[in-house]
């Protein structure tokens, strides 16, 4: 009797492009905190969150463009949510976070995510939460806890209220993984980001033109290397980063597409550290239990 053969599952392959596509967007977002810390030398906090949105948009704008007329018109809807809350509001939240937080402080504060993620889910999507999924969301934040209040006694933490801001963009992030994952399924990463993004590039430029970003630009000393600075955490962090991102969620769970924001706090700890910020054994010791966090997320029945 013969018997057929079949191919490898692709879930095999989707599994090993999910943890390279983790590994990519860890380097890019981890790097992203110290880019925004390097553009508020010069620029403000709402000037760095309206550059980064006008210029991401530019960037995906030949893409956006060809994509308006095949859109859905029941899709927009989502597909505006998505460039609000995954894009333009945390822009300017982080921004204004870093005014008065490290950098690695604010990475380490991103990982909330992963917990709004899957509160979002539960409350919105009907979402199930089991009990290891929410072993590994605790494990994940007491890795975080332990990073926090394991600092060097800098005036950062004196300032940690600052983080309220965070925790509201990590809110936004978690309803956007889920909008992208559950009512913008079967759509192209690269269309869904360049479409969200233009949603969104009209309110950010008409932003800037009340700002006096150009003013800076023609007679602040550094200002066009804090500007360099801007474009990459755009270009990069943001325009390539998105469509990278929704790809993720795309081939993987939202949970797991989340987890990344566990492993971002390396990244942007040891930015700091480049950067002049001091690291310390408490440090080294949260980063393994944030690892171990998403382990178990990964792991998770």
């Amino acid at each position: 009797m013969k018997t057929a053969t079949t191919p490898a599952p692709a879930k095999t392959t989707n599994n090993a492009l999910s943890w390279f596509l983790i590994t990519i967007l860890t380097l890019i977002w981890g790097t992203s905190f110290i880019l925004m810390k390097k553009g508020l030398v010069v620029f403000s906090a709402g000037e760095v969150g309206g550059l980064r949105m006008a210029i991401a948009s530019l960037a995906l704008l030949p893409f956006a463009v060809r994509q308006v007329s095949r859109m859905e018109p029941g899709r927009w809807k989502y597909i505006a949510g998505s460039g609000m809350l995954g894009n333009f509001l945390p822009a300017f939240l982080f921004a204004y976070a870093e005014t008065r937080l490290a950098s690695g402080l604010a990475g380490v504060l991103n990982s909330l995510t992963a917990l709004f993620t899957l509160l979002m889910g539960a409350i919105f999507f009907r979402q199930s939460i089991t009990w290891m999924r929410m072993l590994g969301i605790v494990v994940g934040i007491a890795g975080t806890a332990v990073l926090i209040f394991s600092g060097n006694g800098s005036t950062d933490l004196d300032n940690k209220y600052y983080g309220i801001y965070i925790v509201l963009a990590t809110v936004c992030y978690g309803a956007s993984v889920n909008i992208i994952k559950h009512r913008l399924q079967g759509i192209k990463p690269l269309v869904i980001s360049s479409l969200a993004l233009l949603t969104v590039g009209p309110l950010a430029l008409g932003y800037l033109f009340t700002t006096n970003v150009v003013g800076k630009l023609q007679h602040t000393p550094g200002a066009w290397e804090a500007f360099s600075y801007i474009a990459i955490l755009a270009i990069v962090s943001t325009a390539i980063a998105l469509v990278l991102f929704n790809k993720l969620i795309h081939i993987s769970t939202t949970l797991f597409a989340s987890s990344i924001t566990y492993l971002i706090p390396i990244v942007a700890l040891l930015w700091g550290v480049l950067d002049g910020e001091r690291i310390q054994l408490w440090h080294y010791a949260g980063m393994l239990v944030i690892l171990a966090g998403v382990f178990i997320v990964n792991r998770a029945k």
